[in-house]
């Protein structure tokens, strides 16, 4: 075997690997069949090493900080010694008898020290966040319109007096959008500090002798703490007296097994040493008396939060996609106003009217109403996640969900429900199945009576140190206080025991224990339990093979026999196949202790051991598992089969990784090692090619090389295990680095250095640690992970949706710019006013267009079958590098000048590399790409424009002024028409005073908006269809378009036919709905356009379905349709 060290060599991925049987998860003992691996020695680095390693660097890189390395020593020090440190007196003895600190020293501490709190990261003030969403490139393209729009008035006041309200209101909207969404984002953040709210936690000290209830902020260094069962630990303490202290550390390293503590340590690295319990960990049996070294930023949680502080959050794809249309749309504007500029100095050398020209050409493309529609879709999703229990901290969010194409997923809390269950239990020589799911192995549990099966009930209700918090309820409803594994094997039998259970203790009354130890690896207890011939019984469960060496006859048959070969193999089997699944094993074993020698009133001592430690009869075996959560599996599975690839890290064991994930979709081919025990052959000798799982090893994460990564990462089941919160950050970096958009989920404090570096970080809400909600750009509040699946949806259907309302809204901006180049160039009368261009930006097209954040999708799956819209492949590998190594020659240094970034920026439209970005073609698709501008600018945008000149020239004629008459009247330069005030125009014997020309100009201009609303109502309902043909149900089934247009046509009407209204839009209420047909045609023909279009790109571009997966479990279980069953949740 190679070691990790040459994980990048030929010889292809890293493999998994196969652990000492000392060293498997899910048991108490050694397991047997397991050979010993070299990498066994190497699997317990220290994680605070890579967690210091980045703090001294981080404090390093900001010398004004204060330094967040945990340096933690004490644990290598003697009782004595860290007493000297703290100046605190203890009893080791009789440590209730401590003195503890003094009141007033543990007042000086807590002043100079500070409360033992994290320090909450820095908060933007809500003017600087405002100012943020103002911003935005969107934003400030509107206010620079404005702006521009002022320079125009300055420039000729008199003509341009409607630009007094058209400045105001593009200004006035880039505000209302910034408001928007700063209002969103700080109803997201009061949610979020209303959850992370909460009643200040207590802690048991003692001081001056006495043993007091304190709040854990108060807590100082030197405090005496006194833990018990229950109790979260409220600083990195040193425990120097106890009592089988357990405590559970997944919230920190993410391993589900409870971890000893107690006095002394052999120990270098302080995760691992016996003698400290961490802040943020919680205490799940027994109790001990602890001495605090570090409270609050001090402490190795302090340290994790503080690995958030060092990493920056990424622009999500939105944001970067917007940022390349608003650069496109400002690349247009400019230069159509430097073309018209050019134009009017040639035509009319006139400076003030050419500037006039080119200012008043580049405000025409800004598409005013198209930022607000964005903001508005964003926030009406987000409402409609909020129902959903997505708690969305950042509108990009939204959609950012809908663009992964990597989700790395914690497995303890997030997957699993961290809550040990009962699967399966094997006595009397037959295998019984605990919990009634699709894979069932063995038979049901129907009779409790059955010989083995009720002794390990028996056991297991009795031989026991968890307790219900109380038994006034239902015992679903209970709370077990203890340790995990001991806890689903309580909550197993009382289920199958019902009311009686309460009362065992009471009838079977303990008179000895022997606390279950590391040593040991069994607890033993005796009862007064009566039988033939005493009234006394043993009882035992811990590691089997430790129990089956207690034996020397086991319950078989319904009888008690003598333990032979046969058995010890039958037992061996049934061993390994409950472990070969990830199952943690107990073993069951009694003895009915003769009256004679052990009467009723017998006395039992600890320490001269005087009770039978032999001859035990053995009972049996059961197994417990961390199930997945409800619709896991099914939630896994859509997200693969949308293209999404899913991989767990998780700090856990690989093989108990790899058997969670084989349950829920995440893993169903073959890892290298089966292929090689399948076909007979060597490891090594096993191509890439021929597997397609792969669990990797924390240890190695470290030697892999950018080639390891990236085969890696091909691979479509991947399992990260064993690792530490740098080992998350740097599988997040490298497939980040490979393209990957990528999203973390998690719940631990280990989780959120990653949630902070993803692209998209979803922290749970009720098993979350407070940390990792702040560093996550999402929250679910029920902790439902097949939620994601929701979220996954919704993002992908707003970015659909966003598309289209995009390409709805951009279709205006021809049939509005064009115009004005007429009017300037041939000339024409003026077509559409500024103040028109509002109501049709701001009016109407943003009631419609806002009515796509209710489009549903065009089919209930067609979305989560389509691939991520940027998927990550050996092709976009490369352009990605290609591209990186162009820019890496021109990069800036990093402590480049902000003077010298903003010329930088502005000189790189002339450079070769940018123009090479702009026309390099991208995998996958893009918010605005060429198909959309096409469609919008010269497809419909044409037609449309082409509708609206028709009618112009239609009502005109009507008035009896032909095309080439209104042509020679706006070319007049030495009068002025179409004025209430202009002179008299004869043609054809016909007088056309000045209100007949300016009545009949703006009953065509009313003409012209109509046109225009007319063919956008036909484009609305054209921009539903992606997938499909424009035509069918699915174009009506959102209600709310009929009302987007509908208060458009109220609008419309409501400036046209109102009076008053007519002076300020330019419009007449004389106009009729006649010449509406002809808009009405050119709409019908808009819709065989598009259909025709359809079906020639189907054929030319047939849309790319992602291949199925086979094997997917997709049909609901028991676990994701049940939410009460015979099976023990714990």
């Amino acid at each position: 075997m190679s070691s990790p060290g040459n994980v990048g060599n030929s010889g292809g991925l890293p493999r998994t690997i196969t652990f000492t049987g000392d060293e498997r998860p899910q048991t108490r003992d050694r397991q047997p069949a397991r050979p010993r691996n070299q990498y066994y020695q190497q699997e317990k680095h220290a994680v605070e090493e890579k967690i210091s390693e980045t703090s001294v660097s981080n404090a390093e890189e900001k010398p004004g900080e204060k330094a967040k390395s945990v340096d933690i020593t004490e644990h290598l020090m003697s009782l004595d010694e860290v007493c000297a440190k703290y100046s605190v007196k203890v009893d080791a003895h009789r440590p209730q008898d401590s003195p503890g600190l003094q009141e007033q020293q543990a007042a000086d501490l807590l002043a100079r020290n500070g409360p033992n709190t994290l320090t909450p990261p820095k908060r933007k003030s809500g003017l600087h966040k405002f100012l943020i969403c103002l911003s935005s490139l969107f934003n400030l393209m509107l206010i620079a319109a404005g702006i521009l729009v002022y320079i125009l008035l300055a420039i000729d006041f008199k003509n341009n007096k409607a630009s007094i309200y058209m400045g105001a209101i593009l200004i006035v909207v880039a505000f209302l959008n910034a408001a928007i969404e700063w209002y969103q984002q700080r109803k997201s953040e009061n949610t979020l500090a209303a959850l992370l709210k909460m009643i200040p936690a207590k802690t048991h000290v003692i001081r001056d002798g006495r043993l007091i209830s304190v709040p854990s902020a108060d807590v100082v260094v030197g405090d005496v703490l006194f833990l018990r069962m229950g109790d979260k630990v409220p600083a990195d303490c040193y425990v120097f007296a106890g009592s089988e202290l357990k405590v559970d550390n997944s919230s920190l390293t993410g391993e589900s097994e409870p971890q000893e503590r107690g006095p002394g340590n052999t120990h270098r690295n302080p995760l691992e040493a016996t003698n400290m319990a961490f802040n943020g960990t919680l205490a799940v049996g027994g109790s001990a008396y602890a001495i605090v070294v570090r409270t609050g930023d001090g402490t190795v949680l302090g340290q994790i939060a503080g690995l958030t502080a060092g990493e920056e959050k990424t622009d999500s794809p939105l944001t970067r996609e917007i940022a390349h249309f608003v650069h496109i749309i400002a690349c247009v504007a400019m230069f159509t106003a430097v073309v018209f500029f050019a134009t009017g100095m040639g035509l009319y050398k006139d400076f003030a009217f050419a500037i006039n020209f080119a200012i008043g050409t580049f405000v025409a493309w800004v598409p005013e109403g198209l930022p607000a529609t964005v903001t508005m879709l964003l926030t009406i999703a987000a409402k409609r996640l909020a129902a959903e229990n997505v708690l969305v901290k950042d509108l990009q969010g939204v959609e950012t969900l809908g663009a992964v194409t990597l989700l790395a997923t914690d497995k303890t809390g997030t997957l699993t429900r961290n809550q040990m269950t009962v699967a399966n239990l094997w006595a009397d020589g037959r295998l019984f199945s605990a919990a009634r799911t699709h894979s069932d192995v063995g038979e049901p549990i129907v009779d409790i009576t059955v010989a083995g099966v009720h002794e390990i009930i028996q056991i297991s209700s009795l031989c026991r140190s968890v307790k219900f918090d109380r038994t006034d309820v239902p015992i679903e409803k209970r709370i077990l206080l203890g340790d995990a594994t001991e806890s689903g094997l309580v909550r197993f039998a009382a289920s199958r025991t019902g009311p009686d259970f309460d009362s065992m203790e009471e009838r079977y009354p303990k008179v000895f224990e022997v606390p279950f130890s590391s040593a040991t690896k069994v607890m033993l207890t005796i009862h007064k339990l009566e039988h033939a011939t005493g009234a006394l019984t043993l009882l035992v469960k811990g590691a089997p093979e430790r129990v089956l060496r207690l034996c020397s006859t086991i319950l078989y048959g319904g009888q008690e026999m003598l333990l032979t070969d046969e058995h010890r193999a039958a037992f061996q089997e049934s061993y390994e196949d409950m472990a070969g699944k990830g199952h943690r094993v107990l073993a069951f074993a009694m003895l009915r202790l003769d009256g004679a020698a052990y009467p009723r009133d017998y006395s039992f001592d600890r320490r001269s051991g005087n009770w039978p430690k032999e001859g035990y009869v053995f009972v049996g075996l059961a197994s417990l598992e961390d199930p997945p959560k409800h619709g896991v599996r099914e939630a896994v599975g859509r997200c693969r089969a949308a293209g999404i690839q899913v991989v767990m890290v998780t700090g856990d064991h690989p093989l108990t990784a790899e058997a969670v994930a084989r349950r829920i979709n995440l893993v169903l081919g073959e890892t290298r090692e089966g292929v090689a025990q399948r076909t007979g052959r060597s490891i090594e000798s096993i191509g890439d090619d021929e597997y397609d799982a792969v669990v990797v090893h924390g240890e190695q994460i470290d030697d892999m090389t950018d080639a390891d990564w990236e085969r890696v990462f091909r691979k479509a089941e991947v399992i990260f295990a064993r690792t530490s919160p740098r080992n998350k950050l740097d599988i997040v970096a490298h497939a980040q680095a490979l393209g990957h958009i990528c999203a973390v989920t998690g719940d631990g404090v280990n989780d959120a250095p990653a949630l902070k570096k993803a692209d998209l970080g979803v922290a749970m809400n009720a098993s979350g640690s407070d940390v990792s909600k702040e560093a996550a750009s999402m929250i679910l509040l029920d902790d439902n992970f097949a939620s994601i699946v929701k979220g996954i949806e919704e993002g992908r259907l707003i970015f659909a949706n966003l598309k289209k309302s995009i390409r709805y809204t951009l279709t205006h901006s021809t049939p509005e710019v064009i115009p004005q180049i007429l009017y300037i160039i041939v000339p024409l009368p003026a077509m559409i006013t500024s103040i028109m261009i509002l109501v049709i930006d701001l009016g109407f097209e943003v009631l419609a267009a806002l009515t796509y954040a209710w489009e549903p999708s065009e089919s209930p799956t067609g979305l989560m079958k389509l691939p991520p819209r940027k998927p990550v492949t050996v092709r976009s590998i490369a352009q990605k590098r290609a591209r990186e190594a162009r820019h890496a020659a021109s990069a800036l240094p990093a402590d480049a000048t902000w003077l010298r970034r903003v010329f930088h920026k502005l000189r790189s439209p002339f450079t070769r590399n940018w123009w090479l970005d702009r026309f390099e073609k991208a995998e996958g698709e893009v918010l605005v790409d060429g198909d959309l501008l096409s469609w919008s600018y010269l497809e419909a945008g044409v037609i449309s424009l082409i509708s609206l000149l028709v009618v112009f020239f239609v009502i005109l004629n009507h008035h009896g002024i032909s095309p080439r008459q209104a042509r020679l009247m706006a070319k007049d330069t030495e009068n002025t028409y179409f004025n209430k005030d202009s002179p008299t125009y004869t043609y054809n014997g016909r007088e056309f005073t000045g209100h007949d020309q300016f009545y009949a100009l703006n009953e065509a201009r009313t003409g012209v908006l109509f046109s225009i609303y007319i063919l956008q109502v036909f484009n609305l309902f054209i921009c539903k269809a992606r997938l499909r043909l424009p035509f069918g149900r699915f174009m009506f089934r959102n209600k709310r378009t009929f009302m987007g247009f509908g208060a458009g046509l109220a609008l419309l009407a409501f400036v046209t036919y109102i009076p008053p209204l007519n002076t300020v839009f330019n419009t007449s209420y004389k106009s009729i709905p006649l010449y509406w047909l002809i808009a009405i045609g050119f709409g019908f023909f808009l819709l065989a356009y598009a259909t025709a279009r359809f079906l020639v790109l189907r054929k030319s571009r047939p849309i790319r379905w992602n291949n199925t997966i086979e094997g997917l479990h997709m049909h609901p279980t028991i676990w994701s349709t049940r939410h009460t069953t015979k099976s023990i949740e714990v």
